[in-house]
């Protein structure tokens, strides 16, 4: 996956670094613009509660809703900037993603974890046209695919329900251990590739597949092991007891495990996707028209 992603982030980079001065001289500010937008997508993740604990495996049917608004400027006939702050939702469930019958993942069923995890998203991103305009805004090409990478922070809080149906959080109970919890403001690298569509001379609509390379693996707060020693707590008890207790509580599996034995796989990252259409407004630049004596 690693290399999956260099080839597909690094030509991206490349391309922004090596636009030209020259193109960028000539594409003059009477021809640069600004625009705003709003997208709906759906979202959808990897990690350790899905149907194989492997990149790119995901269940459609825990996709959710993810919404966002962005800003764009124009800075050369190839060369956009965004800047953009989106808000959705991840999901994932043992009970529906798991095999009971698959030998090697076993263990995912019989630990019948779930979760939701809300999270907010801050971007800037660099977008590169593979259709370049060297005219204003009106005559901009009808269909434009493009590639876009750049960085990110996200929050995130992820959740589950226990066994009275209610939604705790999860990362204040330490489910593994963990003797400081984990960050629940993280960098990201948003990166993928889309295309638009010129509507009018005022709005554009587009498609685009987006990836989140994370650099967490408790999306889910699934990673490694189960902690030493098994404590039955109370149906909604969120207490913290102590180093050698597991936090866990009726809800999240229901058959018990011993100490140490596997609960996630840490040795890969939790991913996040985005998949949708968004609406764009083309802000029509004022010309200042010289003025004659």
């Amino acid at each position: 996956m690693k290399q999956f992603f260099t080839l597909a982030v690094a030509p991206l980079l490349a391309f922004s670094l090596l636009a030209s001065e020259a193109d960028a001289q000539q594409f003059s500010k009477r021809k640069q613009y600004n625009s705003v937008g709003v997208s709906l997508n759906a979202m959808s993740y990897f990690g350790d509660i899905t149907p194989k604990p492997s990149i790119p495996s995901f269940r459609a049917g825990a996709s959710r809703p993810n919404v966002g608004l962005n800003i764009t400027h124009r800075f050369a006939p190839r060369i956009s900037g965004r800047a953009s702050l989106s808000y959705g939702r991840i999901t994932g469930d043992d009970s529906k993603a798991a095999d009971q019958n698959d030998q090697d993942y076993k263990f995912r069923y019989n630990r019948n974890m779930n979760f939701r995890n809300d999270i907010v998203e801050l971007a800037v991103v660099g977008m590169f046209d593979l259709v370049e305009n060297r005219n204003n805004y009106i005559k901009r090409p009808d269909f434009v695919p493009y590639l876009f990478g750049g960085v990110a922070v996200m929050h995130h809080n992820p959740k589950g329900e226990n066994a009275s149906g209610n939604i705790v959080n999860l990362q204040p109970l330490r489910t593994e251990g963990q003797s400081s919890g984990y960050n629940l403001t993280q960098f990201v690298i948003p990166f993928g590739a889309g295309a638009r569509y010129k509507l009018n001379k005022a709005f554009d609509i587009g498609l685009e597949l987006g990836f989140r390379k994370t650099f967490t693996d408790y999306l889910d707060d699934v990673s490694g092991n189960y902690v030493a020693n098994r404590s039955v707590l109370a149906a909604g008890d969120a207490q913290y007891f102590g180093w050698d207790i597991t936090r866990e509580f009726p809800g999240t599996y229901t058959k018990a495990q011993q100490g140490g034995e596997m609960r996630g796989k840490s040795n890969e990252k939790d991913w996040y996707t985005t998949l949708g259409v968004s609406v764009n407004y083309i802000l029509a630049p004022r010309v200042r028209n010289p003025k004659f004596r």
